[in-house]
């Protein structure tokens, strides 16, 4: 029977917590063990200092009764030192006595020294062990639920991408028809980042199926193993105490040999195997895996499990496999280093236990341990690497073959500059982009992932300048599909009133009404009757014009909603800085605006009104001016052309920013909740439109703090997002 070597990993799994419990039960016997020991040695010593007490005594005593008894009481001739043989006797008793007290003092001094002391100091070593062990359990269960956690955030993606498709179904059905090209581009817009979330997700199933299955078939079971290593060692360690206090005790008490003999031979019986193998018998259950995860459609759009591997999904995809299979490559490398040094621990421990090495066994448990937690890291990422490059090549093949990838570097643009795949501007000095090295192609970073692997290699200054400005014609530019034409099946995906969850609804009915009501009410703006409308392919250049800097003054301008007139009496007000509202009672306002004043101060808030937008503002930041008195109209002539809405003049930019100026320290509001701000402490690049992008150094207004997902929600400028609450700090 103790030839049978137990494997708790194998045989338990995920049994984890009843293992570390019964661990947990062996350790504190240890200090059980120790007490004993500990008080074993206090009743010995006390034993032999009266045992030597008594002794000093009788000795006194016999000084004093040395002539009385070896010569009588009135000797004729003194005896000097001489000792009667009764004397001499006695004398050799007590000192035999006192030895005897000697030697229970050491055997005492021993216990401590050799037993009590070793013992305490494994007992703690090996809860110290076993408490690691239990740390990176919880580890490892909470990067299993994160993963979980991952799955459902992408599934919450997916789902949001789809219902965003529906909603811009409707407004395409609903658009009249100078809008219909604008919505019909934004609705396949729509479907592709639908579909990328749709990959995403997919990838995301399948790497969280593969991280399951090494939790509970390599990881956890590891993890009991090593408390099943654990617990042999201490059975082992109490083996060799056992043996040493039961030596001392030997050469302490010579009438007790046959008492130390028989417990001699007992000791070494006990075959630390033989309390794993029982308690393996006695807990042996049924394991139960949680089933696969399964693609779950979204409730607003029909779909299969199935990647998309349309042309711009394959972008998409090749990028995220290029990244893969270079993850792959530097991961695989790294895994077998560990797993070699994991090997080279276990044959030092066996060498160990077979008297081949005299090694610390305990150093050498302590070694497998962090180094199979540190291999262990690096196999789950390099198995998402290379699930992620197996679903992918599984379905559209190596997509990476033939490609040209950019190369790319994280960059901060310190003037304006337009991303290359979508053509929109990359705003903020503090804004985090990418440009290619070689060819100098630039794109935000949620753009990065979607440009298509073609870079011309490395180009010259000019070259670049052609480069950027032929893609800037291109940017943004998505085939608009006409769905009322027989090519639309081609052009794009078939979606029918039947391919959504709300084809049975009323919604299609209403907004048909509301598209003909509206029909009715829009004026109509003049055009020549004998222009035919553009071609949709041609519709292009207008997102060209958004971005020009000094554009000539168009002949007319749309008409503005009329701002809410104030009353003559209500006093008027000029912000000297600008402020940002941080709640949604307040309001944004720019330096120089010309404000309305509805209510006084009160507490260092004022409440004003700024073009159509009410709310509060610092009363520190308006300055009052005088009511003007009521004139004549401003003739039309004199009317100020409307000022530009958007302009990225790195000129203008510069300007604004030097003379932008910073208010004082705004008071809180009274009855307000206290604000409490936290601050960036590393960047961080938002990865969906529900977090920040952050720099070093920037400031929120904390809404929620790490609820054990690792997220705090933050706000700024009234809107709330998320942030890794280890990026931040309170101020």
């Amino acid at each position: 029977m103790a030839d049978v070597a137990p494997q708790f990993g194998a045989e338990l799994k995920d049994s984890f917590k009843p293992v570390n419990s019964w661990v947990s039960n062996g350790i504190s016997w240890v200090d059980e063990i120790h007490q004993f020991y500990r008080e074993r040695s206090v009743i010995e010593k006390e034993y032999a200092s009266k045992l030597a007490a008594l002794c000093t005594k009788y000795h006194d005593r016999k000084s004093k009764k040395i002539s009385p008894l070896s010569v009588g009481d009135t000797p004729t001739l003194t005896p000097g030192s001489l000792e009667s043989a009764s004397l001499t006797t006695w004398t050799t008793q007590l000192n035999a006595v006192g030895s005897l007290a000697a030697e229970r003092d050491k055997f005492g001094s021993e216990l401590i020294a050799q037993v009590a002391d070793p013992l305490k100091q494994a007992a703690t070593q090996y809860e110290e062990i076993r408490k690691s062990h239990v740390e990176y359990h919880g580890k490892l269960e909470k990067e299993r639920d994160a993963a979980y956690g991952d799955l459902k955030k992408a599934k919450g993606k997916y789902d949001g991408a789809c219902q965003e498709v529906e909603s811009r179904r409707k407004k395409m059905e609903s658009a009249f028809d100078h809008g219909k090209s604008k919505a019909q581009t934004a609705y396949q817009q729509q479907i592709l980042e639908m579909n990328n979330y749709k990959n995403l997700y997919l990838i995301s199933i399948n790497v969280t199926n593969k991280l399951k299955e090494k939790f509970y078939h390599e990881y956890v079971p590891e993890l009991i193993d090593g408390l099943q290593h654990l617990n042999e060692t201490r059975v082992a360690k109490m083996n060799v105490m056992w043996t040493l206090a039961a030596q001392l005790e030997k050469s302490s008490f010579q009438n007790s040999t046959e008492i130390m003999a028989n417990l001699l031979v007992e000791i070494p019986r006990n075959n630390p195997r033989l309390d794993s193998l029982m308690f393996l018998q006695h807990n042996v259950t049924q394991s139960q895996e949680p089933a696969n995860f399964g693609f779950e459609p979204s409730t607003v759009w029909h779909d299969d499990a199935s990647l998309i591997t349309d042309e711009a999904a394959k972008v998409f995809l090749r990028n995220v496999l290029g990244k893969s299979k270079t993850q792959v490559r530097e991961l695989r490398v790294e895994a077998d280093r560990k797993k070699r040094e994991v090997d080279a621990g276990k044959k030092v421990r066996e060498n160990i236990l077979s008297g081949k090495d005299n090694r610390n066994e305990l150093d050498v448990l302590r070694s497998i341990f962090y180094t199979t937690e540190s291999l262990h890291e690096v196999d789950r990422k390099w198995v998402t690497a290379e699930v992620e490059t197996a679903t992918i090549i599984a379905v559209a093949g190596d997509l990476s073959l033939g490609a040209q990838n950019h190369n790319f570097r994280s960059q901060t643009f310190k003037i304006p500059t337009n991303c290359d795949l979508c053509g929109e501007r990359i705003w903020g000095l503090s804004a985090k982009g990418f440009d290619c090295r070689d060819c100098g192609y630039t794109c935000h970073s949620k753009c990065q992932m979607k440009v298509p692997a073609e870079c011309p290699g490395e180009q010259t200054k000019e070259d670049k300048k052609k480069l950027k400005a032929t893609r800037q014609e291109q940017a943004g530019s998505v085939p608009v599909v006409d769905l009322d034409s027989a090519a639309a099946s081609t052009a794009a995906p078939t979606l029918t009133r039947q391919n959504t969850m709300n084809s049975l609804s009323s919604g299609y009915a209403a907004s048909t009404a509301r598209s003909v009501s509206n029909v009715a009410t829009q004026p109509t703006p003049e055009a020549p009757a004998e222009e035919a409308p553009a071609p949709v392919a041609e519709t292009k250049p207008a997102a060209k014009r958004a971005h020009r800097v000094l554009a000539p003054p168009p002949t007319a301008y749309m008409t503005a909603p009329p701002p809410i007139e104030s009353k003559p009496k209500e006093p008027r007000g000029k912000m000297i800085y600008a402020y940002q509202a941080t709640s949604s009672d307040e309001v944004t306002v720019d330096e120089g605006d010309d404000v309305t004043i509805l209510q006084p101060d009160d507490g260092g808030w004022m409440r004003i009104r700024a073009g159509n937008s009410e709310g509060l503002v610092p009363t520190a930041y308006v300055e009052a001016v005088a009511t003007p008195s009521p004139g004549p109209p401003a003739s039309p002539a004199m009317t100020d052309r409307p000022g530009s809405t958007y302009s990225n003049s790195s000129a203008s930019l510069a300007g604004s920013a030097a003379m932008k100026r910073v208010g004082p320290a705004v008071a809180p509001r009274r009855g307000a909740k206290k604000v409490q701000y936290v601050e960036a402490l590393y960047e961080y690049e938002a990865r969906s439109d529900m977090e920040w992008n952050m720099t070093e150094g920037d400031r929120f207004v904390l809404i929620t703090r790490d609820s054990g997902d690792g997220w705090a929600d933050v706000e700024r400028g009234g809107v709330t997002k998320s942030v890794p609450a280890n990026y931040i700090q309170e101020v």
